[in-house]
Formats: C-alpha cells, sequence, structure tokens
C-alpha cells in the first residue's frame, strides 16, 4: 500500500524518491512578495491581540491566565505570570515597545524559586514558555536586559532537580518548594523538548551543564529502538531511561521530541548527524507505516500505531504542526519529496478549517483509508460518515472543541514562507475574520469554543498564554515582511518564541537512515496526561 501511495504522491506533486541539490538549506524562497493588503491584515492581528491583552492586564494580571466569560484569571502555570512572560516575543514583534519593556521589568522581579500555588511544576510547560520567553527577548531586544538571563539561570538551575541519581532522562514534575521531582513515567516529548532552550541558557549563563542535561536526554531517547525506525515509543521511564508501551503518533507526547531533533541540528550547526539523522529516519519510517489518503478528497494524513500495533486512523490539532516541521527538515535535508508531503500534510490539516461551519478546525478528527477506518473510538456514527463524505475527515466524539491552539496555522505559516504561494496568506485572513467573528465574547476578549461546527457554540472559559505566544504571532508573522523575523535567520522553540539561528550550512545530517539490531522492548505503566485542557464552558448567547 505504501508503494501505491508514494506513486501518487508523485503523480500528483511532480515528487522524486531521491535527494536533491536544488534546494539548498534555504528555508525561505525568495523575494516572496506580500499581497497589498497585508499592513491591513497585520493591524486585524494587532486589534485581536490589544483587546485580548487589556482584557488579561485589567483584570487578570499578574496572573497566569484570563478567564474571559467569568472575568476571572487561573493560575495553573504555578502564578509566575505565564501569559505576560509568554507574551513578550509577540509584543516586541508587533512593535509595543511600551508594554514590552513594562513586562520585562515585571518579570525581572519574579521569584522563580517556589511556586507561587500549590501546584507542582511541569518541566516541559515551564521551559517552553517561561525560560524561552525570557531568552529569545533577551536576544530580540539586542541583549539589552540581562535580567532576562540571570531570571531564566535561576528558574534553570531550580528544573535541574528534575534529574536525579544519575538519570539521563528527567521527571516531568518537580515540587519546587522541596525541590524534589515527582517520581512518575514521562513521555518523550516531555523528555525531549529542552535542547533549544537549554542549549542557549547554556551559551548566556556560561553553564554548559545546562546544554549537557538536556541533550544527554534526547541522546538517550534516541538510542531505544523503537515500535519503528528512529521512532520510540510515546511513553518512558525516567528511573530506567526506557520505553513505556509502544504507542507511536506524530501528537502529543511525542509531538516536540521528534520536532525539536532538526531544529536542534539547525541552532547548533553540529556536526554531529545524530539529531538530522533520527529525525529522517523517523520521518521515513512514518511514511512507510503511518501516511495515508482517505477515499475521499484523497487527503493526506499520518495515523497513530497503538500498543497492539493496530493503525488508528486518527488526527488531530496538536499533530498538524509536523506539516511546517517537514517543510523546515526536508529543505534542510536537501529532500523535495519529505517537503512536498509536508505541503501534502498541511493541505489535510487546512481541510479540517475549511469545512467546519466556523472555519476553524476541532481537536481531533477521524478518516477512512483503503485500509479501513479503526480510531480507537468506536464506529463512526451515520452523521460522522455524512460528513465524512462531504469532506474526507470525521469530528471525533468529544473533540469538537477549538481550544486557541497554533499549530495548523504554524504549519501554514511554514507553507507560506517556503514557497510565497499567496494561498496561503489567503487562508490566515481567512482564519483571523474567524478568530474575530466566533471567538469574541459577549464580555471581553476571546475565548475557546466548545463546537466548532457550530456558528452558535459553547464557550470555554480559559484563555491559555500560547494566544499570545503562538496563534497571534505566527498570524502576524505571515502578514509580515518575510525578512524581518526570516525562517533562515531564526529558529521558533514549540511555544514560538523564535531564537537567533547562525548562518545555515549546506546540507544537514548524513543523507543515510539510522539502524538499529536491537529489539524493542518496554514496560506497561500509567502515562501522563497529553496537553490536558479543563474546561468551563459556558453557554453564551450568539
Amino acid at each position: 500500500m505504501v508503494s501505491k501511495l508514494l506513486r501518487a504522491f508523485a503523480l500528483t506533486l511532480g515528487l522524486s524518491s531521491a535527494v536533491v541539490d536544488v534546494l539548498g538549506a534555504r528555508i525561505q524562497a525568495p523575494f516572496i512578495r506580500l499581497p497589498s493588503d497585508a499592513a491591513r491584515r497585520r493591524q486585524d492581528v494587532k486589534d485581536i491581540f490589544l483587546t485580548s491583552w487589556n482584557a488579561y492586564k485589567d483584570i487578570a494580571f499578574p496572573h497566569d491566565d484570563l478567564t474571559p466569560i467569568s472575568e476571572s484569571f487561573t493560575d495553573g502555570r504555578n502564578g509566575w505570570g505565564a501569559s505576560a512572560v509568554d507574551a513578550l516575543s509577540t509584543l516586541f514583534i508587533i512593535g509595543e515597545e511600551k508594554i514590552f519593556e513594562e513586562i520585562v521589568n515585571f518579570t525581572s522581579h519574579i521569584d522563580f524559586t517556589i511556586s507561587h500555588t500549590t501546584d507542582t511544576v511541569s518541566l516541559f510547560e515551564t521551559t517552553i514558555r517561561y525560560l524561552a520567553g525570557m531568552l529569545s527577548a533577551y536576544e530580540l531586544s539586542g541583549k539589552k536586559y540581562p535580567a532576562l538571563v540571570k531570571q531564566a539561570e535561576i528558574l534553570g538551575t531550580k528544573m535541574t532537580a528534575a534529574f536525579v541519581d544519575g538519570n539521563k532522562v528527567p521527571f516531568g514534575e518537580l515540587n519546587f518548594n522541596t525541590s524534589t521531582p515527582v517520581i512518575q513515567t514521562s513521555n518523550i516529548a516531555e523528555a525531549g523538548t529542552l535542547t533549544l532552550e537549554w542549549s542557549r541558557l547554556a551559551k548566556y549563563s556560561g553553564n554548559d551543564t545546562f546544554r549537557a542535561l538536556a541533550e544527554g536526554s534526547v541522546r538517550q531517547i534516541a538510542s531505544l529502538t523503537g515500535p519503528i525506525p528512529a521512532f520510540p515509543a510515546q511513553g518512558i521511564d525516567p528511573s530506567t531511561g526506557e520505553s513505556v508501551g509502544a504507542y507511536v503518533t506524530w501528537g502529543g507526547g511525542s509531538d516536540s521530541y521528534l520536532e525539536y531533533l532538526i531544529k536542534y541540528a539547525r541552532i547548533t550547526n553540529t556536526d554531529d548527524n545524530l539529531f538530522a539523522d533520527t529525525w529522517h529516519t523517523a520521518v521515513d519510517s512514518s511514511i512507510h507505516t503511518l501516511l495515508r489518503q482517505s477515499t475521499v478528497g484523497n487527503h493526506t494524513y499520518l495515523a497513530d500505531l497503538d500498543d497492539s500495533r493496530t493503525i488508528r486512523h486518527i488526527g488531530s490539532h496538536l499533530a498538524c504542526f509536523m506539516a511546517g516541521n517537514w517543510i523546515m527538515g526536508g529543505k534542510m535535508l536537501n529532500n523535495n519529496t519529505i517537503v512536498n508531503l509536508g505541503l501534502a500534510l498541511n493541505e489535510g490539516c487546512w481541510n479540517t478549517y475549511a469545512s467546519t461551519a466556523t472555519g476553524i478546525g476541532p481537536e481531533a478528527f477521524g478518516y477512512i483509508s483503503s485500509d479501513g477506518s479503526f480510531t480507537g473510538s468506536g464506529d463512526p456514527s451515520a452523521g460522522d460518515l455524512a460528513f465524512y463524505n462531504r469532506h474526507g475527515y470525521y469530528i471525533l466524539p468529544g473533540n469538537s472543541d477549538y481550544f486557541m491552539r497554533p499549530e495548523v496555522l504554524e504549519s501554514n505559516f511554514y507553507a507560506w514562507r517556503a514557497t510565497g504561494d499567496t494561498k496561503f496568506f489567503e487562508r490566515a485572513v481567512s482564519a483571523t475574520n474567524s478568530f474575530a467573528t466566533f471567538l469574541k465574547t459577549p464580555t471581553v476578549a476571546f475565548a475557546p469554543i466548545d463546537d466548532v461546527d457550530s456558528t452558535d457554540s459553547d464557550f470555554i472559559d480559559d484563555m491559555e498564554s500560547f494566544w499570545f505566544a503562538e496563534v497571534l504571532k505566527y498570524l502576524y508573522l505571515t502578514f509580515d515582511d518575510p525578512n524581518r523575523i526570516s525562517l533562515d535567520n531564526f529558529v521558533f522553540n514549540t511555544e514560538a518564541h523564535p531564537f537567533i539561528a547562525p548562518p545555515g550550512k549546506a546540507v544537514y545530517g548524513s543523507g543515510k537512515l539510522t539502524a538499529s539490531t536491537e529489539p524493542f522492548k518496554s514496560t506497561s505503566g500509567p502515562l501522563p496526561l497529553v496537553s490536558f485542557s479543563p474546561k468551563l464552558p459556558t453557554k453564551i448567547p450568539n
């Protein structure tokens, strides 16, 4: 089936399975021309940002997040002001210098030595939001605020307590007040998404321990024999460094481990091919094992492979980052096949937006391909099948919500910058208009919605910090000068905080796939919740 799929892609997209040398490692297309309405579109996004920001600042600051419906706040990220710190790089990019300086001053005085709530501290979330937010702001502002590095070093030093007893893989949760980890299983995304931030912290603090710890965890994960080549199981036990379960997915729990393999190669320009070659092999394994096309519309998707080695015909908003990641990585490897498959995957993800009543995509979806329709969530209903027959996918039960996630627009941004095709610009316009129409609350700011296929949906009372950090940044940059925050000069962390990259190499990786002679082995055990979103839906008349 895989060879037939690849032949179909080749006919459709004009692909070659050979590595080609015409792309170079340059990611952006040269001479991208912005449409004439770009300035107006930037202002539209900025208006949404400032409406959201002003409500957060008036009602919720210095707490973590605004709850727009109840006009209150939550402290789900330890009460350090997540929305404020996470917004720093976006504030700088959109030109809000006064607010940026105010939040830099606020951030410089946060007490990161303790949690301001009774919650444990997530190593992953704290790294990608707080640590990255501070270090990216430090770079973007021309290294004008060294207090940001000092604060990042204090926070990073506290988080090193996640590495105990010589373990290469850190535990995912910490009690900051006692500097002790919670001893439990983790996943490869939590353990393998530190390298960009911690290597940058090592550079500015002068303490290479940060880089060594983060890189050591990734090396341990990459050394594991996976259920498919170079693709570890989602779960991992930090106590042993071994796999837990056998689930394979580009979605939550595995996603940013895979994302950072190729991004770390780019931001470091390392001559160690482990990172680029492991990513390349994981992509190759995915093409041969997970790649699917829907029987309606011929949409391109990546399936999951569950513990019983059964294909699950599911996709998710979280997993849709992979389209942009494949575009970026394919460019770096000079591999036109991967680039074009990334563009095809992006089409499948965008179709989930284009097909709903609101023009916004759902949290998770199912589909049917030539080998079946199993999702693990039961057979599709008559209504699901009717929707599928119109659109080539259907919304999985209980997953109709849009939680203000960025991944589809993130990949759309990469597609725009890699091709200069204005259809991607117009898609960003469409999403901006949909957000302005359907996420605007009758109270303050904007909020997630419970049903993307209803124009009169319930709202969800939680505006997470990644609304500022990711969604609105990717939209704004789609409409901005492509040379300002160029993908050839910056690498984005998984929370969309840009880091300055060195000049690109001609090619990354050896061009060879990695191989393991060891059999796959794992243990069983509970796994942490993946991107858990506490929902507080409140019915608000449209």
